[in-house]
């Protein structure tokens, strides 16, 4: 098997505050937890940014410039920023970081989906913000748009006229056959990465036959052009992502997709997850790759091309 890519998602838009006090909201938390996920293995480094004063998801380009800058002078890893943020941004908003950054990588969600958050609202009884239990319970009537027009826009503007690759995140089976599209018409090629993306409340369910089914359908559609890589939403993150190593794809933790590092025990940092899921794939006879294996790999611009 080729050598396996670990990306670490450190901060995310879904979890707030209240769920974790390790979830880091600071750029010196953003920057200390993501720089020991890359010391303990993680390759690629998955980054959103909060408002340092209430933990808020931001799109703000001077929250991402408080930690980026940082991270890179103190680690190699690839830096992939979102340009999902969060729902409630506007497009304009979510891309203005990444435009004005220029990464090697940027993610890409494959299309328009529901995303409730709002069970995990029914969890949390002392709320430290006054934004966290709106934000989450007014999710039941939330819609993440990114439809062909958005996604066109994001891989011209980032893509053909910046030069990043692209995390493709598949919620769902139909969001593979939207790559397909876009590959047809020439606006992406090969080698795709794809992230296939189990548990979030409107996409496809954790069920271990849904990743057959998802790795089924990207061979039929993309052959020897792609690979694939896996995350899941809370509980089922470990799982999921060894059964991912197991098949020869690729792994993605961090405080984004899970605050757990076993049932009942939150994570003391995001390295604690990618240590886990190291020493898992590792125990599989997987080779870790390191960041210039995985630039190798997914045909990135390097580094030093980046506006970081």
């Amino acid at each position: 098997m080729s050598k396996i890519i670990i990306t670490c998602a450190v901060t995310g838009s879904i979890h707030t505050p209240s769920m974790s006090p390790h979830l880091p909201v600071t750029a010196s938390e953003i920057t200390e937890q993501a720089v020991g996920a890359a010391e303990a293995g993680a390759s690629i480094l998955h980054l959103h940014a909060r408002d340092p004063e209430n933990g808020r998801p931001s799109a703000s380009p001077e929250h991402f410039m408080a930690f980026l800058p940082r991270i890179k002078q103190a680690s190699d890893a690839v830096l992939n920023i979102s340009t999902g943020g969060s729902a409630v941004m506007t497009l304009d908003e979510r891309l203005e970081a990444p435009k004005r950054t220029e990464p090697e990588m940027c993610s890409l969600n494959m299309g328009t989906m529901n995303f409730a958050l709002y069970p995990a609202a029914e969890r949390i009884s002392d709320w430290k913000h006054d934004w966290e239990k709106p934000f989450l319970e007014e999710s039941d009537d939330l819609v993440f748009k990114n439809t062909p027009r958005d996604i066109a826009r994001i891989l011209t503007e980032l893509g053909a006229e910046r030069g990043a690759r692209f995390e493709f995140e598949c919620y769902d089976v139909s969001h593979i056959y939207m790559l397909r599209h876009f590959a047809d018409r020439g606006l992406v090629k090969p080698p795709f990465f794809i992230q296939f993306v189990f548990g979030v409340l409107g996409g496809i369910g954790p069920d271990p036959e849904n990743l057959g089914h998802m790795k089924l359908i990207a061979d039929k559609l993309f052959g020897s052009d792609y690979a694939f890589s896996v995350l899941a939403a809370g509980r089922h993150q470990i799982p999921l992502t060894t059964m991912a190593a197991a098949m020869g794809g690729h792994v993605r933790v961090g405080l984004e997709d899970s605050l757990m590092i076993a049932r009942g025990k939150l994570a003391q940092s995001n390295a604690e997850q990618v240590a886990k899921i190291r020493r898992i794939v590792e125990e599989l006879g997987r080779e870790v790759a390191t960041p210039d294996d995985a630039r190798d790999m997914l045909g990135l611009k390097g580094a030093d091309r980046t506006a970081i």
